[in-house]
């Protein structure tokens, strides 16, 4: 693994403890949606081959699924709420407590998961609130 993988990997962990002890819905949804775009961007670090990735600019999530398959649902998932993610980060009102916290939960199990395609251990948020997944 690149020190780039690893640096995002750690930034990835960083958010989402931003996001466990955030005070508003906003900031933890902005937060945990980070934390999902920098695993991903581990992925792109660690498995995208220069040469495939030339071109046009394009979304992480976009260009994630065609570097590994097994995260295409997730990729969809989370491009979905790129946008509301903006708005949060803008501090517009747009995500409820509950929304909030389920993007927390799905951006933990998709960093887990990420941290299993990478081969490495997956080491849990040790903030009160955050579940673990195994």
């Amino acid at each position: 693994m690149t020190r780039s993988t690893d640096d995002l990997i750690a930034s990835a962990r960083r958010s989402l403890t931003d996001a466990a002890i955030a005070h508003t819905p906003q900031d933890r949804y902005a937060a945990a949606h980070l934390a999902a775009l920098r695993a991903a961007a581990a992925v792109l670090a660690s498995d995208a081959r220069p040469d495939g990735m030339r071109g046009r600019v394009r979304s992480v999530w976009a260009v994630l699924p065609q570097v590994a398959v097994e995260f295409g649902e997730w990729a969809d998932f989370f491009a979905a709420g790129a946008r509301k993610r903006s708005a949060a980060m803008a501090g517009v009102p747009c995500v409820s407590h509950r929304e909030a916290d389920d993007l927390v939960r799905d951006a933990e199990e998709f960093l887990a998961r990420v941290c299993v395609h990478l081969g490495i251990a997956y080491q849990a948020p040790l903030v009160p609130g955050l579940r673990f997944v195994s």
